[in-house]
């Protein structure tokens, strides 16, 4: 009989904590927790977000004396994008597609038992989601002049603002650890200013990151020759090779020394000779005038015919 007294007293204290912790507990206690996985990494994120990235929404319960250990829960999930969720389960997953800031607002309610008053709770977060660093790129050409200043521009894919760290390696090695030129980025887009000091390949390292994720790449960059330098170098080549086919023109044209001799042909079935003729002057003939023709009879005969406006005319004949 004590034994029964015994244990209705206990039973009956037991009931009289868990009405006082009932009738304490007005709301539902918790915190909001956000976990991305992107690949094999997992994130813990706490108000800044990843966009596109598959994301587990979490509602940690408070609860140290295991009061609702025993109540059904269900949960209201308002994203700010216009996306509503409901269900039994402390968890949801959802992703933002895009970047911006939202407000997310979960209503909890709790239901101990079917006399009991049910419990509600309402969270809101003011949610930041970025952009994260997929890309580095380099616009533009990949080749530029020694001793000039050049200018690149470096287009980095993310949400802003990121910290950006480059170098340059000649070769693309680095005989000793060098440190990096670290800039302040509000942008998608920096130019930057560079002067090469030697010929060959060199290589762009670029770090960036900003409060969610961080990317690092390199670009070969070639190094060559200022093209003025040369031409500076083959104009005064040029001019000299042009001097000297001038001069070896002028020599090849000049005449040399005893060869303007006149040639005969060797070709011939005629033989000449000189001619020596006199003339008398005739004061019946007004005007004298001879014609020489000269004609081929035969071979190795020549026939030399005198004609005379006058009286006259004689005919001479020769042979070989």
């Amino acid at each position: 009989m004590y034994r029964n007294i015994i244990v209705l007293v206990f039973v009956s204290f037991a009931l009289i904590l868990a009405t006082d912790g009932l009738i304490h507990l007005k709301n539902v206690s918790g915190k909001l927790s956000f976990i991305q996985r992107e690949g094999n990494a997992t994130y813990v994120r706490d108000r800044e977000l990843a966009s596109e990235v598959p994301t587990e929404t979490k509602f940690e319960l408070f609860d140290p004396r295991n009061t609702l250990r025993t109540a059904k829960f269900n949960y209201t999930w308002d994203f700010g994008n216009g996306e509503v969720l409901e269900g039994s389960e402390p968890y949801v997953h959802h992703n933002y597609l895009s970047s911006g800031n939202y407000t997310l607002r979960l209503r909890v309610g709790a239901q101990v038992n079917k006399s009991s008053t049910p419990l509600t709770g309402v969270y809101t977060m003011d949610i930041t989601v970025l952009d994260p660093i997929r890309n580095i790129e380099l616009k533009g050409p990949l080749s530029f002049q020694v001793s000039r200043n050049n200018s690149l521009a470096i287009h980095v894919d993310g949400s802003p603002p990121m910290w950006v760290c480059w170098r340059f390696l000649q070769n693309c090695v680095s005989a000793t650890p060098t440190g990096c030129h670290l800039t302040m980025l509000y942008d998608n887009t920096f130019r930057l200013n560079h002067t090469f000091t030697a010929l060959g390949v060199h290589c762009l390292d670029i770090s960036a990151r900003n409060d969610i994720s961080k990317l690092q790449t390199s670009n070969s960059i070639f190094v060559r020759r200022d093209p003025s330098n040369n031409l500076l170098f083959i104009l005064p080549c040029a001019g000299i090779i042009l001097a000297i086919l001038s001069f070896i023109t002028v020599i090849a044209s000049r005449p040399k020394k005893g060869k303007n001799k006149p040639q005969v042909s060797e070709y011939s079935n005629a033989t000449y000779y000189s001619i020596k003729m006199e003339l008398q002057p005739h004061q019946d003939i007004p005007d004298i005038s001879s014609d020489l023709y000269v004609s081929r009879a035969e071979k190795g005969e020549v026939q030399t015919l005198l004609l005379q406006h006058g009286t006259r005319a004689d005919s001479y004949s020769y042979r070989n």
